[in-house]
């Protein structure tokens, strides 16, 4: 059995090895300006790795890591003049860990080796990304998102405080970090796909920053283009899938197991929205140039805390109409406050149920007033920013998305 671990071991350093040295063999080079290592180079280094965890321990693993830390320096100096770079140098040293790695941990080791050899792969696409398509505001947009997950989250303790036991931070946390990457996923596609798909992919997409805003947007396009008004209504309609998405992942978010009360709803949603988008859009494509609907850089910061304060506000306003009126105070506070924002109130029911102040099998109920209300509110936007003939095709659908929502409780 050891001696079946141990050529597993083996094997894992050794394909990784040949991975990563595969890469740079093709961009070592020829002649006297060639790189010091290529595909031989790093799968001995990998195999090193290896036998001297195996053999001697850390104890050995660092003295071989320091004899090639010197050979790697040499060779650094000597292709100084022709290529600063130290790529090649620090891989093979990676290289020389991971290879250790693969005694107690292939898998990890494995996974490690994968990614970077696509980092050394696409070296152009990602030199070219972060000099002439990275913007500014988007690279400080990427830090703060990375810094929220990954440090701020983390740190975020995970118990209720508070009057009523209203408040939990590391929920606060996550949704806050969830709003960020959903923005920014949401940004990537309408960069990227853009006018290529036309008004229901930059609507579906912007949708995630803000459903209710991008239907106003495709509102005030409807006025300057009539001609599009049937797919613009549609492209209006459709970011509610955002919406639906949104309450899904909020839901799981909090805890998994709200989500079984709420399938069958977010299906049916889903479905009948998608279905009556497409009705639309299929018998008059729009003509002429489109334009995707942006809203905000990545994601839009604002918008994340705004939302996070107001799911605090309202789990605690939820949470003191629960002590005093039980579960009919939710749903009133659920009706006043889907007006403004469906994410919020979801967030703050899903805390109350995940707080144990309410069961999860009545969840249902009242993000489905949540989500009405907030169907109401867009309806009206729509009227407001495109006028009749634009309110007349989304509000329909805004009706059939509420009356299947609510359908779908049977389905659970």
């Amino acid at each position: 059995m050891s001696a079946t671990l141990g050529l597993e071991g083996a094997a894992a350093a050794l394909g990784i090895g040949l991975l990563i040295g595969l890469e740079r063999e093709r961009h070592k080079g020829r002649g006297d300006s060639r790189a010091c290592a290529g595909l031989r180079t790093f799968a001995i280094t990998a195999l090193l790795g290896y036998v001297a965890m195996q053999v001697g321990g850390g104890l050995l693993l660092g003295i071989m890591a320091i004899c090639l830390a010197m050979l790697v320096t040499v060779a650094y100096w000597r292709s100084l003049g022709s290529d600063p770079g130290v790529t090649s140098e620090v891989a093979l040293l990676t290289v020389l860990a991971l290879g250790a790695m693969c005694g107690t941990a292939p898998e990890l080791a494995i996974a490690i080796g994968v990614v970077m050899g696509g980092l050394l792969a696409y070296r152009q696409k990602l030199h070219h990304f972060a000099r002439s398509q990275l913007s500014e505001a988007e690279m400080r947009d990427g830090l703060v998102l990375l810094i929220a997950a990954l440090v701020v989250l983390p740190l975020a303790p995970d118990r209720y405080i508070g009057p009523y036991a209203a408040i939990n931070l590391r929920t606060i946390c996550t949704l806050t970090v969830l709003l960020m990457a959903v923005g920014a996923i949401g940004h990537i596609a309408v960069r990227n796909l853009g006018t290529r798909y036309g008004y229901a992919i930059s609507a579906i997409a912007s949708g995630f920053a803000s459903s209710t805003v991008t239907i106003a947007a495709m509102g005030h396009i409807a006025a300057k283009e009539p001609d599009s008004i049937k797919v613009l209504g549609a492209a209006a309609l459709l970011s509610n899938l955002a919406t639906l998405t949104q309450v899904g992942l909020i839901l799981g978010a909090v805890d998994t197991g709200l989500l079984g009360p709420m399938w069958g709803p977010l299906f049916a949603g889903a479905a009948a929205t998608a279905l009556y988008g497409l009705c639309l859009m299929f018998p008059a494509p729009a003509r002429g140039t489109r334009q995707p609907i942006k809203v905000g850089g990545a994601f839009n910061l604002k918008l994340a805390l705004l939302v996070t304060l107001a799911m605090t506000a309202i789990t605690f306003l939820s949470s003191v109409m629960l002590s005093h009126f039980g579960e009919v105070g939710v749903m009133v506070t659920a009706t006043v406050s889907g007006f403004a924002d469906a994410h919020s109130s979801t967030a703050s029911i899903a805390s109350l149920a995940k707080s144990g102040q309410l069961p999860f099998q009545a969840i249902a109920t009242p993000v489905l007033i949540v989500v009405s209300s907030n169907s109401l509110s867009k309806c009206l936007v729509a009227w407001v920013s495109g006028g009749h003939r634009f309110a007349a095709y989304v509000i329909p659908g805004q009706v059939l998305l509420t009356l299947a929502m609510w359908a779908g409780i049977w389905l659970y």
